[in-house]
């Protein structure tokens, strides 16, 4: 047999033996699924058997580990169910989940990321509204100290406004505008901070300026009477000296329950909901 003869007669062997593999590919999906390949190439327990847990038995356990606070185990059962059956029925739910896992965990860009999705894959899944809420959730559990980055409250803001716009009788609204008059209060404290940086430096003009800005922008504010105050004080050319502090005090985010009107609301609120 000629060399060319060998290798056309070897061509058609592998060709051959990539029909065959392709076609017990095919027997062992249609038997057993992925599971009978994975015995096959070694994936399973010292007798062959595959000992992965199902997506059921996985958002099961998932749900008991949530229930139970244990959240870094929650999200690894759901977690597992993205990673090994991403298209089961239970891999709605897992996403969902593991979003509150993470959540609950204050990995907030994680379940930040997870909302997005399940929001975009399902946008009209019951749980939307409730999605909606954490996602601006995540932002507003990120506002910090009022000389720090608004970015947390002004996003808060913007998303829960979504919420109310697209359901504006959903179970969340009372607290969703609770938390965005609580997210104001915590941006005015913030103009108001910078008010007293203008003042402590004796730029005046800029100190007004700023003044001008809470009134108009947070005329309902509970510290716009006081910047009122302090603003007429500047206009007549008499700012505060030795009292300065007297006229600032240090300021957290206030307590959103302070401005809730549903009461009855507030008190059933879960408390791994609150702030």
């Amino acid at each position: 047999m000629t060399s060319r003869s060998r290798q056309a007669t070897r061509r058609v062997s592998l060709a051959q033996l990539s029909l065959r593999l392709g076609l017990i590919t095919v027997l062992l999906l249609s038997l057993g699924g992925c599971a009978q390949i994975q015995s096959l190439f070694g994936e399973g327990d010292e007798d062959g058997q595959d000992v992965r847990l199902s997506a059921q038995t996985l958002a099961g356990k998932g749900i008991e580990e949530l229930n139970k606070g244990n959240y870094y185990k929650a999200r690894k059962a759901f977690d597992e169910i993205l990673d090994y059956y991403p298209f089961s029925p239970e891999a709605m739910l897992a996403q969902l989940k593991g979003a509150d896992s993470n959540y609950y965990m204050e990995n907030y860009e994680e379940a930040l990321v997870l909302y997005r999705e399940f929001e975009e894959r399902h946008p009209t899944n019951e749980a939307i509204p409730y999605v909606m809420y954490q996602v601006a959730m995540c932002y507003y559990q990120q506002i910090d100290r009022i000389d720090r980055d608004t970015s947390g409250a002004d996003n808060a803001i913007k998303e829960f406004s979504k919420l109310l716009r697209a359901f504006p009788e959903s179970p969340y609204s009372s607290e969703a505008r609770a938390r965005i008059r609580a997210a104001n209060e915590f941006l005015v404290n913030h103009e108001y901070f910078v008010v007293e940086f203008y003042l402590r430096t004796e730029k005046y003009d800029q100190a007004q300026t700023r003044l001008q800005y809470l009134i108009n922008t947070y005329p309902d504010a509970t510290i716009t009477p006081k910047a009122r105050k302090l603003l007429q004080r500047l206009q007549a050319g008499d700012p505060p000296g030795f009292n300065l502090s007297s006229w600032f005090k240090d300021t957290l985010l206030p307590d959103w329950a302070l401005f809730n009107s549903d009461e009855d609301e507030a008190a059933t609120t879960p408390p791994s909901q609150k702030k």
